[in-house]
């Protein structure tokens, strides 16, 4: 029998990240999103909290918390702001193929950073013309004797202009399509260039940009795992990080739902607040029910994980039912505010620019929905 129950040290980390949530982030986040600046006062403060990096493993200064807790976690911070909640978060997408597959010397020196100080550091998979297509990809990584050799550039970095270093896949082999990429530890000093902060419609405390790679040379024992395999580490990785983005649609729909909810007792139409009329109250209860059932979906995904199991159905059944219904939420919750909802001066207009990225990064909806038909259609297979 499955048992969703959290334990008492759960509900405890999920009382502290709510109440850093509603104390440090709700207060300042509409003020971070009409300026798109950078959080930093709020990633030191939850770096010293430790709600940054929750799967980082004991033996490198982490505190080794189970998928299941980083979904707690996640989903309160982005019940205060997706937007922040994705730059306290990205360190796990980051550190993902680090953990899977680099040496213990690497795993300690890069690893280690994180835990030593709120320094951060970046995935760089997506390009221009190689976003849900991987295989597409164009940045190089050519061996040069005692150092590999990275060339190209990589789009939509989270936290690429504040990361201390990049984990960054690159072809090994032209040739080879996605069976000749691979991946690599970059350090910043390492020569990469900054090249474009992207102005986005949402999510505009998290940092969004260009990353260039012009003929940058790490040492050999910076390749993560095996060489032409980057594409399977990549795929790990995003199997262990989208229960974490559901977590955090999770928590944007909640916050879209909640706002909504305390708007239609306040106002009134026709005599009576709006969540008397039954087309308000229908709204609301399907708003209800996809929160509720995101959230179920989000734990079974990090639970099959924490327990070591294989969850590339489930994470993807997570991701896209939250994503989708995190849209959905907050579309409904503009409707039922009116013309206010429309205003920025009522904040659940934010929530629904927020989500809208949730249905595109860590793989798009329509790509959830081909993981989804490849892994109940056909067997599963072990590579």
């Amino acid at each position: 029998m499955i048992d969703f129950t959290l334990t008492d040290e759960q509900l405890a980390m999920r009382e502290m990240a709510h109440d850093f949530a509603e104390k440090e982030i709700r207060p300042v986040a509409w003020d971070y999103d009409r300026d798109g600046t950078w959080p930093q006062e709020i990633i030191d403060k939850a770096w010293e909290l430790g709600l940054m990096n929750s799967h980082l493993p004991v033996a490198y200064g982490g505190p080794g918390l189970g998928y299941l807790d980083g979904a707690i976690l996640e989903e309160e911070i982005a019940w205060g702001c997706s937007g922040i909640g994705t730059s306290l978060s990205c360190n796990g997408l980051a550190t993902a193929p680090v953990a899977l597959g680099a040496s213990e010397e690497i795993k300690k020196e890069y690893l280690g950073r994180l835990s030593e100080a709120p320094l951060l550091a970046s995935f760089c998979l997506t390009e221009p013309d190689a976003g849900s297509d991987v295989s597409g990809m164009k940045t190089t990584a050519t061996r040069r004797g005692d150092k590999w050799v990275i060339n190209g550039s990589k789009c939509f970095i989270t936290n690429g202009e504040y990361a201390n270093w990049y984990t960054v896949f690159a072809k090994t082999d032209k040739e080879a399509g996605h069976r000749g990429i691979s991946c690599f530890v970059v350090p910043r000093d390492a020569g990469v260039v900054v090249d474009k902060h992207e102005d986005k419609m949402g999510q505009r405390a998290s940092n969004t940009a260009t990353i260039t790679f012009p003929e940058v040379e790490v040492p050999l024992d910076h390749l993560v795992g095996e060489e032409n395999k980057g594409f399977k580490l990549s795929m790990m990785t995003l199997d262990r990080t989208r229960p974490g983005v559901a977590a955090m649609a999770t928590g944007v729909a909640r916050a879209a739902m909640e706002m909504a909810q305390e708007y239609s007792k306040e106002r009134v139409q026709f005599g009576v607040p709006i969540a008397m009329h039954q087309g308000i109250q229908f709204i609301l209860a399907d708003m209800a029910t996809k929160v509720h059932l995101s959230r179920l979906a989000t734990y079974n995904a990090a639970v099959l994980l924490d327990q070591g199991k294989r969850n590339t159905l489930e994470s993807s059944h997570a991701k896209r039912f939250a994503a989708d219904s995190a849209m959905e939420i907050a579309v409904d919750a503009v409707q039922v505010f009116g013309g206010y909802g429309f205003i920025k001066e009522y904040k659940v207009e934010k929530l629904m620019r927020d989500a809208k990225i949730l249905q595109l990064y860590e793989g798009t909806a329509q790509i959830q929905r081909l993981v989804i038909a490849r892994e109940t259609l056909l067997p599963r297979r072990a590579d």
